[in-house]
């Protein structure tokens, strides 16, 4: 027997679209396999407006109307002026989807987007990291609490299942230590410094390519990193952290002559994040630091990632995320959403 499945998307940027997108592409296949009807009955932006429809959105035309006028149709019989916060409170849905941007200090308003979801007894899945690097353990007991699902695996590599891999797989192993090059605005800067370019030089021609944000601090002092190390020793090590207890050292001070005398030691500098268990207590690093050619942190460049997970029955797997595109991040989100198709249907 054919079931509705509602979902309410909290943002709507370039990840949104691309999983507005890929659902389309999918949604006959989810009929047909979990006889499983999804629809999107909300959808809220930060400046264009809302939209709501409990008997489903046309995303065809609101994908349209969003690439083509860049703002919501005020016409349409389901433009709304909800907020993202009243969605939250007041839409019937099943699953909330928070894909807001990423607020690195607090995590807010995703967290409480969540929390008000979950204190419904709904479900929840996050693209954004902020709840994971500054509420995980609360949001986590929440959902257990309610009977709900809470899923995140786009918070650190796209649609690479780290999360996924651990909790399904790795049953029973424990966590005790975890690497990764996991920013890769640095990865850039230091690949085309390393090349012989001009500081400067480089931002303008990552800014350019889409490499570089037009305020990259958050990147170069090493904040993003340190959120990603903090979701990452929450979910796999218990850590309950948050990115200002990562000892935190960005590459801001990295000259072109550290990078040549790092050559001619046949090495190359990264940024590296770290979590480690010291005396009983876990803790967070990350740092610029000279690997070896011979290391595959080596060989991670561009846009690509890499995460090192060692546990103690499966000692150390490498998992690497070759150039991910924003279609990988959509399929992050589409993974939680059939997991919670899947588990509650």
């Amino acid at each position: 027997m054919t079931r509705e499945f509602k979902i309410a998307m909290l943002g709507f940027g370039s990840a949104g679209k691309a999983f507005a997108k890929l659902l389309m592409d999918k949604h006959e296949e989810i009929l047909e396999k979990y006889e499983c009807d999804t629809k999107v009955v909300a959808i809220s932006t930060n400046s264009r407006g809302s939209m709501v429809d409990e008997a489903g959105i046309d995303l065809e035309s609101t994908l349209s109307d969003i690439e083509n006028l860049n703002k919501f149709n005020e016409k349409r019989k389901c433009y709304s002026k909800l907020n993202s916060m009243e969605i939250a409170k007041t839409v019937n849905y099943d699953v909330i989807m928070e894909l807001t941007p990423l607020q690195i200090f607090t995590g807010q308003p995703a967290i409480d987007h969540i929390k008000i979801a979950l204190n419904r007894k709904k479900h929840a899945i996050t693209a954004n990291k902020g709840p994971i690097a500054w509420a995980y353990e609360e949001l986590r007991e929440l959902a257990k609490k309610q009977n709900s699902l809470f899923y995140y695996e786009t918070t650190v590599m796209d649609g690479t299942p780290v999360f996924n891999l651990v909790e399904e797989t790795l049953d029973l192993c424990k966590v005790t230590q975890v690497n990764g090059i996991l920013n890769s605005t640095t990865n850039f800067i230091l690949e085309e410094i390393a090349e012989g370019k001009a500081y400067d030089d480089v931002m303008v021609e990552g800014k350019k390519r889409g490499f570089i944000e037009a305020d990259p601090a958050m990147d170069i002092e090493g904040w993003d990193a340190a959120a990603k190390t903090a979701v990452l020793l929450n979910v796999l090590m218990d850590a309950n952290i948050n990115p200002s207890d990562i000892d935190r050292r960005g590459i801001e001070d990295i000259t072109k002559e550290q990078i040549e005398d790092a050559e001619k030691r046949g090495n190359i500098i990264k940024l590296i994040c770290h979590g480690s268990i010291k005396n009983g207590e876990i803790i967070g690093k990350v740092e610029p630091k000279e690997i070896s050619k011979d290391h595959i942190y080596a060989n991670i460049k561009g846009t690509s990632s890499v995460v090192t997970i060692s546990t103690d029955l499966m000692r150390d797997l490498t998992i690497v995320e070759h150039d991910p595109e924003i279609e990988q991040t959509a399929y992050g989100v589409f993974s939680d959403l059939l997991r919670v198709i899947k588990n509650r249907i």
